[in-house]
């Protein structure tokens, strides 16, 4: 797999943190803690959307005080990318149209890789297809 683009070294210090306290690196794990760790506004409350002792999602932590227009587009695609989850009534906000309209987009493909990764491998430039079309 490629090399992981963090969008700060906190971010990156964040998600390897919470790898190690979960004690888990599966790639909904991934997915769920490199996508919150994007934003200090998340990483500070992650404890209101991940519960560390059943490692389920909270959802409720979407209706906090401190969530910004941003921080509910990430915290709606870490949902997501862990199980699913669009709130219901509100699925519409959980689709890429509403989500990528952000300044974390960028961040949001990596956090597809990191959960999907056997299916968003490296796509070959067109000047490696020609390459193997002249062999």
């Amino acid at each position: 797999m490629a090399e992981i683009r963090f969008s700060s070294r906190e971010h990156k210090n964040f998600f390897y943190a919470m790898l190690q306290t979960c004690g888990n690196t599966d790639n909904y794990h991934r997915a769920f803690f490199y996508c919150i760790g994007i934003s200090d506004t998340a990483r500070g409350n992650v404890g209101q959307l991940f519960d560390f002792e059943t490692h389920q999602i909270k959802p409720e932590g979407l209706h906090e005080a401190w969530q910004t227009g941003g921080t509910m587009r990430l915290t709606r695609l870490a949902f997501n990318l862990w199980n699913g989850y669009a709130e219901p009534g509100e699925e519409g906000m959980s689709t890429p149209y509403e989500l990528f309209d952000c300044s974390y987009a960028p961040y949001f493909y990596e956090a597809i890789r990191q959960r999907y990764p056997e299916f968003c491998k490296e796509l070959p430039t067109d000047k490696e297809k020609y390459k193997e079309r002249q062999r």
